[in-house]
């Protein structure tokens, strides 16, 4: 087989397929968390804390251009994102294994009771075989 038959074979797969569909909506998503923390979030723990901007929280080390400038602030926000993005996927995962759960459990449904008349042609191939 040639590479490129190969690569075919490979991205045309449904593995390959549902994985690009989930880091395209991932990454959909993770926009949308994003402007939930620096929009929503941040600004209200900015209030709570005293008006502060975390986006601006820095600390600079040394003078001039050659100094170095630590942007914990938003190191911050960065990891408040990860932690909102942790707990929905954690939030998903459980809903889905609680899901697979419940089909497990579900017992088989017991045969329907067969009708009368049903039971009476059982009864008259019995009454034949004798």
């Amino acid at each position: 087989m040639s590479f490129i038959q190969d690569f075919k074979a490979f991205a045309l797969k449904g593995n390959v397929m549902d994985m690009a569909v989930g880091v395209i909506i991932g990454g959909a998503f993770g926009k949308i968390v994003s402007s939930l923390v620096d929009d929503v979030l941040m600004p209200l723990i900015g209030m709570a804390t005293g008006n502060i901007d975390f986006a601006n929280l820095s600390y600079q080390i040394g003078e001039g251009e050659g100094a170095a400038v630590l942007k914990y602030g938003q190191f911050i926000q960065n990891v408040v994102d990860f932690l909102i993005i942790a707990l929905c996927i954690f939030f998903m995962v459980k809903g889905i294994a609680a899901l697979n759960r419940k089909k497990e459990e579900e017992p088989a449904p017991a045969p329907a009771e067969p009708s009368a008349e049903e039971k009476l042609l059982t009864e008259i191939r019995d009454l034949l075989k004798k």
